[in-house]
C-alpha cells in the first residue's frame, strides 16, 4: 500500500522540483546531421541555460510561496516558452543561425546573413523550432516543408496537486529534427463544438525521419 506523503515530504519534493539537472553533451548523437553549421554541443548549451534560467525563477517564485512556472502556465504556454528560448538561446552559440525578427515569422530560426534585417514572414530556409510534453504526435498549426526540431520535456502541470502527482524537476527528455516535407503533416480534425485551433500532427513517416536523426536522448530512453 502506497503511503500519503506527509506534509513535510511534499515540502521536500517541491524544493528538489525547483532544481532540474542539466543535461549532458555525452548523451547526444553526435552523428546527428544538422544544418546551417549547428552542432550538437552548441545545442546543449542552450538546452542548459533553460533549465539555468527556470532552476533561478523558480527557486526565486518558492522564496515567496508561489508555485513553479511549469504548474503556474496552461501546459501550452510553457511549452511555447521552451520554444522560444531554445530560439533565442541556439543563435547565442551558434553564429551561423539568427531568430527570425519577423512577428510569428516562419521559420524561427534563419541563416545568418541571408535575409535583410533578419526578417522573414514565410520561407523554407531555416529551422522551425517546438517545445512538446509528448515524445511522439508533434502538432504545428501549419502543414509545410521546414527543418522542424522538437526539443520534448516532462515537468509539471497545473493539475498536478489535484491528481496527486508528486513534485518532480523538468527534466528534457528528446529531441529530435529532420527535414520534413508536405506531406509529413496531417490536419487534425475537430468536432463542431471544439474551440480548439486546427492543427497540423507530423506523420509516422515525418516521425520516423526525426527519429532516425534523434540529437539528444535522456538516459531513460537511450
Amino acid at each position: 500500500m502506497t503511503r500519503t506523503p506527509s506534509p513535510a515530504d511534499l515540502a521536500r519534493l517541491e524544493r528538489l522540483a525547483c532544481h532540474p539537472s542539466s543535461v549532458e553533451v555525452s548523451h547526444f548523437n553526435k552523428k546527428s546531421d544538422l544544418p546551417y553549421g549547428l552542432r550538437v554541443e552548441q545545442i546543449a548549451a542552450a538546452m542548459n541555460e533553460f533549465i539555468d534560467f527556470l532552476s533561478f525563477i523558480n527557486q526565486q517564485l518558492a522564496t515567496r510561496q508561489i508555485e513553479r512556472l511549469e504548474t503556474m502556465l496552461m501546459p501550452a504556454n510553457f511549452s511555447s516558452i521552451v520554444g522560444e528560448f531554445m530560439t533565442s538561446a541556439i543563435p547565442k552559440h551558434c553564429k551561423t543561425l539568427v531568430k527570425n525578427t519577423y512577428h510569428n515569422g516562419h521559420p524561427d530560426m534563419l541563416p545568418a546573413g541571408k535575409y535583410p534585417n533578419d526578417k522573414l514572414q514565410h520561407g523554407t530556409e531555416g529551422i522551425e523550432v517546438k517545445g512538446s510534453r509528448y515524445l511522439k504526435s508533434w502538432q504545428g498549426h501549419n502543414a509545410e516543408d521546414a527543418w522542424l526540431m522538437v526539443f520534448c520535456f516532462s515537468g509539471g502541470r497545473p493539475t498536478d496537486k489535484i491528481k496527486g502527482v508528486l513534485p518532480a524537476p523538468f527534466k528534457f527528455r528528446l529531441v529530435a529534427g529532420a527535414q520534413l516535407k508536405k506531406e509529413d503533416w496531417k490536419f487534425a480534425g475537430r468536432s463542431e463544438t471544439s474551440r480548439r485551433t486546427i492543427t497540423a500532427s507530423v506523420t509516422k513517416t515525418g516521425y520516423q525521419k526525426m527519429m532516425a536523426n534523434w540529437i539528444y536522448k535522456a538516459p531513460d530512453l537511450a
